[in-house]
């Protein structure tokens, strides 16, 4: 399997994710897509609202333990292809930090196979994000 680079610097763009869609399109095979986008919430922490977050990553561990995922998960489900994408940077509140995007021949599969990505990318990957208040401080988030 091709290894690829998880990592995109800053917000991932409407427009990286709708150039990464229409390359589907032409494949006869795929019955169902399925997308999820992470993004950056404008949570308030202690009467402090997050503006932003700047995700760090050990990048070579990282990208590993994304192939890693990836190849569990085309064990698992009958999936036509799969796109991971994080930022790594500066991401502000409203902005789009995570792309996970499936093709299937079924549905069901797709979205099953979605649901167990996005939480073992929350739960297993290297990823650290520092959440920067409105006032410049900021605190290690939490993954929720």
């Amino acid at each position: 399997m091709k290894k690829k680079n998880v990592f995109i610097k800053g917000a991932i763009t409407p427009d990286f994710i709708a150039n990464s869609i229409t390359k589907h399109q032409t494949k006869t095979t795929i019955g169902a897509h399925d997308i999820f986008l992470g993004q950056v919430r404008a949570d308030e922490i202690k009467g402090k609202t997050v503006a932003a977050i700047d995700y760090t990553a050990y990048e070579e561990m990282a990208n590993l333990k994304f192939d890693e995922i990836r190849e569990t998960t085309f064990v698992k489900f009958e999936l036509t292809c799969m796109h991971i994408y994080h930022s790594l940077g500066t991401v502000k509140a409203g902005e789009i930090c995570l792309f996970v995007f499936v093709s299937s021949p079924r549905r069901k599969e797709a979205m099953k196979a979605l649901e167990y990505l996005v939480e073992t990318i929350k739960a297993e990957s290297p990823i650290f994000g520092k959440e920067i208040f409105e006032d410049e401080t900021h605190q290690w988030k939490v993954n929720s």
